[in-house]
């Protein structure tokens, strides 16, 4: 049979004709998939040296990608933290009184409704990033949400930061997945847990600078704007900034075109017992997560400390988290299959903290001051599934219950149960104990189907690692990590 030239539609359906080369029976031509414009296909159909790498060029690649890749998702992750954490900084300085979000629980909902906004587009953004250039639509995502953000600088109503809030949610809401997707396309299994944590890692060290810059800009104290609103400007016209920055530099990645394939791999997903216990993990990891993400300069200002002070005690939150985030993942990616102990041991010190800081008395600030930068070890628990579009709804489908946890959260810290929380703090310390429970459920799941492909006579390999769609049920080499 000679070779066969197809005509399909682009993946936009504007009906523009692109050419799929397949290879004939004699291997005359190398499969060129030009949908996209991808040019890794075309750098591998025009290849003819060695197919095999020695070890030293293998690392002398992962190095360039790391420079490359890393970076820029590091960048980027620290912008999108530092607009979440601006709301907290900001409300120390007068945000709050301004906006009318110092009545009853408006505030909670505010830090809350940003995640209402991220549960909504989720999955629109990852799979926008599936047909499209990563590169186009993940700048164009950060433009408008950098303009978004700038744009809270003129709200004086609490509706007004309500649909502000809801509408960043919504843009930002596709960074994480389409990163997972982008680590899960350059990295080994084994490289990605550590590669995952250094651009998370960001939160943390982005919070030890952000709250220098808000220092600096909390000293203005006349002109036409308020100090408050300068920290949405600047927050904001850096990301614009940066998106120009992505669209240029960041690496492209295999596009894959929605088929019936697709529909197979969301069904299997759905039916993944698996993907449940993540989501069900990432919904309560969040949980702890509400005390500190928004609350915590307002936990801190509570401590007896002035508002300038409290901005420079956001700092030593900002760098246990960085390396809490970076130690993690590399614990991982030295010793084998260690994920699900490590986030055990990140639920329980979480657990810990949150009943020491409901007990404690306040006058014992050192203590409270060190609880407060306890951080969660969610990064670990991303766990990536094979298969393109089985990846790209997992990872969307995980950032679901992570959102759906961080929008419950707040909502559980009212203002009628002041000072102690008794509700919220049981609330936190029952999600860590069903979220170790789930985990241990996970990891022996894992242990349970490895041995079974083991006992079935097919040991683990990559001799279909780089194929299309390929699913971890679908190829019997593959082997879980936990």
């Amino acid at each position: 049979m000679g070779s066969v030239t197809e005509v399909e539609k682009t993946a936009d359906g504007a009906g523009s004709k692109q050419e799929l080369e397949m290879i004939d029976d004699c291997g005359k031509k190398p499969v060129v998939d030009v949908v996209h414009n991808d040019e890794a296909t075309r750098v591998l159909a025009a290849y003819t040296g060695d197919p095999e790498w020695s070890a030293e060029e293998e690392k002398k690649l992962v190095r360039k990608i790391d420079r490359r890749l890393l970076s820029l998702l590091f960048v980027s992750y620290g912008l999108q933290f530092y607009d979440k954490a601006i709301l907290g900084q900001a409300a120390i300085f007068g945000f709050r009184e301004d906006a009318g979000l110092d009545i009853g629980n408006r505030y909670s909902f505010a830090a809350s409704i940003f995640y209402l906004g991220f549960l909504v587009g989720a999955v629109p953004a990852t799979l926008l990033a599936q047909r499209f250039p990563v590169e186009r639509v993940l700048s164009t995502i950060v433009f408008i949400w950098g303009g978004c953000l700038m744009a809270c600088a003129g709200c004086f109503t609490f509706r007004a930061v309500y649909i502000q809030r809801f509408f960043l949610g919504f843009l930002e809401s596709g960074v994480s997945p389409i990163f997972m997707l982008s680590v899960g396309s350059f990295y080994t299994k084994k490289e990605q847990a550590l590669r995952q944590g250094i651009w998370y890692s960001a939160t943390g060290f982005v919070a030890i600078i952000s709250p220098l810059i808000n220092y600096g800009l909390g000293h203005i104290n006349s002109g036409a704007l308020k100090a408050w609103q300068y920290m949405f400007l600047l927050a904001g016209g850096l990301t614009v900034i940066w998106a120009f920055v992505l669209f240029f530099y960041f690496l492209r990645t295999r596009s894959v075109s929605a088929d019936s394939a697709t529909k197979e791999q969301v069904y299997e997903l759905l039916m993944d017992v698996k993907f449940w216990l993540l989501f069900a993990m990432g919904f309560l990891n969040m949980i702890p997560n509400g005390p500190g993400s928004s609350f915590i300069p307002i936990i801190i200002n509570g401590f007896g400390f002035n508002r300038l002070n409290t901005m420079l005690l956001n700092m030593p939150y900002g760098l246990s988290a960085g390396i809490v985030n970076i130690l993690l993942p590399y614990i991982a990616y030295k010793y084998k299959n260690m994920r699900c102990y490590i986030v055990i041991l990140g639920y329980t010190v979480a657990m810990i903290a949150s009943i020491l800081l409901w007990k404690l008395p306040r006058a014992e600030k050192g203590a409270l001051l060190l609880l407060a930068t306890y951080s969660p070890s969610g990064v670990v628990a991303l766990v990536l599934l094979w298969g393109y579009t089985k990846r790209s709804v997992a990872s969307s489908g995980l950032f679901i219950g992570y959102t759906l946890g961080n929008f419950v959260a707040p909502l559980l810290f009212k203002a009628k149960d002041s000072p102690q929380f008794y509700p919220g703090w049981t609330a936190v310390m029952s999600c860590c104990c069903v979220a170790i429970a789930l985990t241990v459920v996970y990891r022996q799941y894992c242990v349970w189907e490895n041995s079974k492909r083991d006992k079935a006579g097919t040991a683990e390999g990559f001799e279909h690692a780089f194929e299309d769609d390929v699913t971890d049920m679908k190829n019997p080499q593959f082997r879980y990590v936990y």
